[in-house]
């Protein structure tokens, strides 16, 4: 399949309730409102594709740069690739999701995430902190440096109230990813988030809310499933 086939499959599966519900939430123009679980059919027939993962994202259009992230290959992905990706993510959605996943899964995850949390622009920083969930969600304890990630638990702490907007969203989600996944780390996490308490984020026309971190660890803890590490970040 082409990336110009697969566009024209895009377009005729987008609804316009759905397209309605992604405007909602922060997503750009050019977009047909593909629900992701026509996306996965797709994804199911072509397995992975980085030549094709890359076209789709050129293309600007929404869901085919979700699609993208869907097959990209991984392993394959260069570090040129995913700065590219994340300079033209445009929208929230693609930033936090689509170039995070694709990011924590590549080789170059952990390099990039230190170097986009930096960033002045917004996009690009929340993809960095959602690589960084992503990797602590599926890297065994023993590929991750807990030092680094304790001075990043340190890091949220002191300016999650001072960042912007989705900044604030996604450095929540490092802490609930570090608690959840990091076994070692839990009760820094969790003291972490007792210390940033509730965390206040825009987020738009919707009726999504910002997750407690600390609740949100204690019922994984209750659940009996801290430190089970997910095959992929990706859905």
């Amino acid at each position: 399949m082409t990336a110009t086939e697969i566009l024209s499959q895009l377009k005729k599966l987008g609804r316009d309730s759905y397209k309605k519900v992604l405007l909602n939430h922060g997503v750009s123009e050019p977009v047909f409102g593909v629900k992701i679980e026509e996306m996965k059919k797709i994804q199911n027939r072509v397995k992975k594709d980085y030549q094709l993962a890359l076209e789709l994202y050129d293309t600007g259009v929404y869901d085919a740069m979700y699609l993208a992230g869907l097959i990209a290959d991984d392993a394959q992905m260069t570090k040129k690739d995913l700065q590219h990706w994340v300079a033209n993510s445009g929208t929230a959605a693609l930033a936090e999701y689509t170039v995070a996943w694709v990011a924590a899964e590549s080789n170059h995850g952990w390099e990039l995430a230190h170097k986009w949390i930096d960033s002045p622009k917004e996009a690009v920083a929340t993809a960095g902190w959602s690589t960084l969930a992503g990797l602590a969600a599926i890297k065994d304890d023993a590929e991750l440096d807990l030092a680094e990630l304790k001075r990043l638990l340190q890091r949220v702490q002191k300016t999650i109230h001072d960042a912007p907007n989705r900044v604030r969203y996604v450095m929540n989600n490092f802490v609930i990813s570090v608690g959840c996944y990091v076994r070692a780390l839990t009760e820094l996490a969790l003291q972490t988030a007792a210390k940033i308490g509730p965390v206040s984020v825009d987020l738009g026309n919707t009726a999504c809310k910002v997750p407690s971190a600390a609740e949100y660890i204690r019922k994984v803890e209750k659940r009996g499933t801290i430190g089970k590490k997910r095959k992929t970040v990706k859905c």
